[in-house]
């Protein structure tokens, strides 16, 4: 069994897509569609940067959306048909795309205004996120728990293999990765970012970005999509949406959902898009699975050979 994995933001790099879409017309088309939905050249900023401005949160995510469906198109118009989907954070509506829930345009539309309601909603220098090495999640959450005080700070990307992400305000979040060191942590990372994403800081993104998905265009998904905040699949328009809208200020649990593909007999894992960031946490989590990358065209052709399409 197969599933296709769609990486979230963190995976951009400037040039991305160019080959792809020199050499294929599927992934042109998406470029181009995507440059029509947001009325600018978003391909413009993809293929020739400067990184600052597609490092732009609301850059960023209709970028690796645009990327991710490219690739997706490719594979598909090729024979690639996976018996599950899922995406991390911003990569679940990739993996909606690829499952018919929303139309690529509209989803386009939805993750620019959502990243840009995320860096909007929280002041530069108010929020901060950190990695933690070598330590379980029952720890990392007594950690923020002791750290809060009366400050948000909670465990944001459940990553598998000994990784967890926390995310709140600044002081908060040094406060938990010393609290994390004092309980084992073998590492404790601060990471660059724009904004803290999956905690509390991110509700009102969440619900301005509410009223734009449930009013969008959705469809029962065609390949089931497995949602970030419980790491179960979706079958509907209405529960996807309802996930979709959960996950903005609510908790990645990829570790939980690269388990229950295994659970399922899924043995071959995809990641359909730039980098390989989601490669590398799943030879983490289950280390018989197969795992392939696609993001340039050799990658298109060694997956297509590696997969008898």
């Amino acid at each position: 069994m197969i599933a296709c994995v769609f990486p979230g933001q963190g995976s951009q790099a400037v040039g991305m897509g160019q080959p792809l879409v020199a050499a294929f017309p599927e992934a042109a088309e998406v470029c181009a569609t995507a440059d029509a939905a947001l009325g600018f050249s978003l391909s413009s900023v993809m293929f020739e940067g400067p990184a600052d401005t597609l490092t732009l949160t609301e850059h960023t995510q209709p970028a690796i959306l645009t990327m991710s469906t490219a690739v997706w198109r490719v594979l598909a118009a090729r024979g690639l048909r996976p018996d599950y989907v899922a995406g991390h954070s911003l990569g679940e509506y990739s993996a909606h795309v690829a499952a018919g829930t929303l139309a690529f345009a509209d989803a386009v539309r939805l993750v620019r205004n959502r990243g840009r309601y995320m860096q909007e909603d929280v002041p530069v220098g108010t929020g901060a996120m950190a990695a933690i090495l070598g330590l379980d999640e029952m720890a990392v959450t007594a950690a923020c728990v002791d750290a809060a005080q009366g400050d948000i700070v909670s465990p944001a990307n459940l990553n598998g293999a000994g990784q967890i992400v926390i995310a709140g305000h600044v002081e908060a979040v040094t406060r938990a990765g010393e609290g994390c060191k004092a309980r084992g942590a073998r590492r404790v990372i601060p990471l660059k970012v724009s904004a803290p994403f999956h905690c509390a800081l991110m509700d009102p993104a969440r619900d301005r970005l509410r009223p734009e998905l449930e009013q969008v265009p959705a469809h029962d998904p065609s390949i089931p999509v497995i949602a970030n905040v419980d790491a179960q699949p979706r079958h509907s328009a209405t529960s996807s949406i309802e996930a979709l809208v959960r996950q903005v200020s609510q908790p990645v649990r990829w570790e939980a959902t690269v388990q229950w593909l295994v659970a399922q007999g899924v043995d071959t894992f995809v990641e359909v898009g730039p980098g390989a960031v989601l490669s590398g946490l799943i030879r983490k989590v289950a280390r018989d699975v197969r795992v392939l990358s696609v993001e340039t065209p050799e990658d298109v052709e060694a997956a297509l050979s590696a997969l008898s399409l």
